[in-house]
Order: structure tokens, then sequence, then C-alpha cells
């Protein structure tokens, strides 16, 4: 079930994703040649606590950490450890959290030092491709509008849009109706409504979009070794056009 949220609840929500911005600033400066994810984690959780909020993915199934760190060919929900950046990688930074009853979701990806033009552009497309699909998050369009606009842009660019894992809405908990995936036919999928509020998350492979799990049950890789990036914001629907709630 939608759960549409009123101004005052919005509002709620722009406080817990700005300060999931915050935190991801703060990982963007601190990501250089040698800190390790496990590093990053522990900055993100001091970072959470110390805010007063308390972090959503640490927990979640079993979920060990409160970042999700994927570096290179890691696609999503790679756990933190003592993996050591190198000059030339690019990292996807996850981070969610809850203050006041409410969640914030945000994700960036960063390269590490001086990287490739592949990866470079990479990460620049993926970014475009979250804005492309907030463009579409107006009421009256339909959730595969959104869908349709990033794969569109994606594989245009000759790239691929992963489709094992997709946006959600988001709310008093971190994972809400509907689903958003990335990829879809326009005019399809529940209708988008004012006071809706929903995690965009493209995930852009420079290969082919198929994935594996490795054998911690959680990290996502792509089956052919390329790389992959991710950008994510939350936002509302309003009748003024899409609210960003996850920018600073």
């Amino acid at each position: 079930m939608i759960t549409l949220k009123s101004k005052e609840e919005i509002e709620l929500m722009r406080t817990s994703n700005r300060l999931v911005a915050k935190l991801l600033e703060k990982l963007r400066k601190l990501v250089t040649p040698g800190i390790t994810t496990g590093e990053l984690d522990a900055i993100a959780e001091d970072f959470i606590r110390k805010n007063g909020a308390e972090p959503t993915f640490k927990g979640y199934v079993e979920y060990p950490a409160c970042i999700c760190a994927s570096v290179n060919n890691e696609v999503v929900h790679a756990i933190p450890g003592k993996r050591a950046l190198k000059n030339g990688d690019i990292i996807s930074i996850d981070a969610g959290l809850r203050i006041n009853g409410y969640c914030g979701d945000a994700t960036i990806t960063v390269p590490v030092g001086s990287i490739s033009r592949e990866a470079a552009r990479l990460i620049k497309v993926t970014a475009k491709a979250l804005e492309i699909g907030i463009a579409q998050a107006v009421p009256g369009n339909r959730i595969g509008d959104i869908s349709h606009a990033i794969q569109f842009f994606v594989e245009g660019q000759g790239y691929s849009i992963v489709r094992d894992f997709v946006g959600h809405g988001i709310g008093r908990q971190m994972h809400e109706d509907p689903q958003v995936p990335h990829f879809g036919q326009p005019g399809t999928g529940p209708m988008l409504q004012e006071g809706m509020v929903i995690a965009i998350e493209p995930m852009v492979n420079v290969g082919g979009y198929k994935l594996k799990i490795l054998d911690d049950g959680w990290t996502a890789v792509t089956v052919d070794g390329s790389w992959s990036a991710q950008f994510e914001h939350s936002v509302a629907i309003t009748a003024k056009g899409p609210d960003i709630l996850s920018r600073l």
C-alpha cells in the first residue's frame, strides 16, 4: 500500500534526508587512496549517532554495517571492511538513517584519486540518469515514466541498467511501496500522486546488467566484471514538481 505523506511529514523527511546528505558529503571528502571501507563505515556510524539518529542499514536482515561501500565492479550492498581504496578506484556509498521517526536514504559514487576517462564518464552518465528520472517524478505521470526515461538514456550512452535491484517508496520505513524500477515502459505502473516520497537509485554498468551475489550473501557484483556506479535521491512528489529531499 502506498502511503501519502502530509506536508509536515515531508518536512520531517527533509530533515532526515539532509542529514544523510551531510554524511555523504563528509565521506566524499574522506575518500582518498589508503582509507579502508571499514574506516568510512565507522565514521558514518559515529556521525549518525552523534546527530541523534539511528542507522537503518545496520541490523536490517542482519546486514552488519551502517553504509554500503561498493567498489569498481561491486554494484550494490558491499559490506565495508578491511579493503583499502586505491588510486583509480570508484566507490558507491549508500547511506540511510532514521530520525524523528522518518528515514533518509541517498547514494553517491566518488572517484578515488585520479580515475580513468571511462570511469569519469560512467559516473557522469549515472548522475545524469538520476536527474532525468527525477524530472519525470510529477503528479499524473506513472512510475514507468521514470523507469523508461532512465533506461532510454542509459542505454543510449552504451551502458546497461541493473534489473535485479530497484528504487522504492520511503517514509517511516526504509522500504515502502511502490517499487521504482529503472527500466520499463512509459505509462505503466502506479500513478504518481502529491504526497508520495520515493527513492530513485539507478545502478549503471559499463557492460551487461547481469549480477551475482558473493558468498557474504550481500555484495552484488557484475557477472562480466565491468564497473558500476550508482546515485540515489529521496524525492517528494509535489504539485510544484519533484522536491529532492536528500540535497543540501
